[in-house]
């Protein structure tokens, strides 16, 4: 036991003192999470002992605040940050300067859509039902809707994933189009090790029959964790993974 307390020991009851320890904990912890529900932490014990490595994050909204990919840029990682919204780029070109970050709308297929702006950027989205929604059950506000022409991730990946680049995770949370843009992968030519998506599900049953969980299924996906509104698949060819997972 420290001297710090022993002391509080000594002037404070030990129930209190054991309480203050428990915070510093949980606060000391809590400085080296940046996601919004911890998916950074379940994503850095599978990738504990690779000291380099590459992602995709797909509607990266900040280069810290609610990130999955900060901690391991912090980590001399390197990666692609993409995100709709207009001007969302300009921090990540301050903060994330050996990224490529871009400003490209995804979807699984060309074309132009209506994007909803809200006064919290995290949960702007091209899903219309989805926004009417969230405007009318919560008190965030639909503030702009603009026009945009939308890229796959096919041809994103194409132009800007640098050559023979294993993509060790990718992340994808774009509210409600996260599906679009899974089918929007070539998935014979960019198979990441391990993907996070958003998925809305409040069972277990739920999530293994939704969508997202049969496609991946087929594209040799399994699934690993479940983070608050985030599941994180692995690829199951992956033998280095499978081995440190014990699967």
């Amino acid at each position: 036991m420290g001297i710090v307390k022993n002391a509080l020991m000594k002037v404070l009851p030990s129930s209190i003192v054991f309480k203050l320890y428990a915070l510093k904990s949980m606060l000391t912890l809590r400085r080296c999470i940046y996601s919004f529900e911890g998916e950074d932490i379940v994503l850095n014990n599978l990738f504990e002992n690779e000291n380099e490595g590459f992602y995709i994050d797909i509607g990266a909204n900040h280069p810290k605040k609610f990130s999955n990919t900060y901690l391991f840029y912090k980590k001399k990682w390197r990666g692609i940050n993409v995100d709709a919204a207009p001007g969302s780029m300009s921090l990540f070109k301050l903060f994330r300067r050996r990224d490529i970050n871009l400003e490209i709308p995804i979807s699984n297929k060309v074309e132009e859509l209506t994007y909803y702006m809200f006064d919290e950027p995290g949960i702007n989205s091209f899903s219309k039902d989805l926004s009417l929604e969230r405007a009318q059950k919560t008190n965030y506000k639909i503030i702009k809707q603009v026009k945009m022409k939308t890229s796959t991730l096919k041809d994103l990946l194409d132009k800007y994933l640098p050559q023979n680049t294993v993509i060790d995770f990718m992340t994808i949370d774009v509210e409600g189009y996260d599906f679009y843009v899974l089918q929007s992968n070539d998935w014979s030519c960019y198979r990441p090790r391990v993907i996070v998506i958003e998925q809305l599900a409040d069972s277990a049953n739920s999530i293994i029959h939704s969508e997202v969980y049969q496609f991946l299924k087929e594209q040799q996906y399994i699934l690993l964790a479940k983070t608050g509104n985030s599941c994180i698949y692995g690829l199951a060819t992956d033998l280095k993974l499978m081995k440190y997972l014990a699967i």
